[in-house]
């Protein structure tokens, strides 16, 4: 398979092959998706060639993103997926607490929504400045 990409493409191709790896892969230590670190390793050893050697480094005979590619603010976008992805199961988790319901019926979507909806509205303004955990 023949794949044109311009630069631009080509890295955003890296970013996205790194975020998917780190979500796949970060929380796994020795039980990793080992075919998902290759495929990085494969496109991150592309990086000279394309111009972009500063966005990966050698080390023990394999190919990782560089210190200068983790640092570029990849990171920042992670954390930003993180956050929205941690408020939108909180609401909804508490919503669902306060529904006392595990599985919602197609006909309590509108409310299970709407106290969601709740939720987000208070994260917005306080984060989670007012969540408790009682004993």
């Amino acid at each position: 398979m023949q794949i044109e990409l311009t630069d631009k493409e080509f890295r955003r191709l890296l970013d996205m092959v790194y975020i998917g790896n780190w979500i796949l892969n970060s929380c796994r230590d020795d039980d990793r998706f080992e075919d998902y670190d290759a495929l990085e390793e494969k496109l991150f050893s592309l990086c000279p060639e394309r111009g972009m050697p500063s966005l990966s480094q050698r080390w023990r005979g394999h190919t990782y993103p560089s210190r200068a590619f983790e640092e570029g603010g990849i990171h920042e976008a992670i954390a930003d997926y993180e956050d929205a992805v941690f408020y939108d199961i909180l609401a909804e988790e508490l919503a669902r607490r306060d529904m006392d319901a595990e599985q919602v019926s197609q006909e309590d979507t509108e409310e299970l929504n709407a106290r969601m909806e709740e939720y987000f509205q208070e994260f917005e303004k306080n984060g989670i400045e007012n969540v408790k955990v009682e004993p």
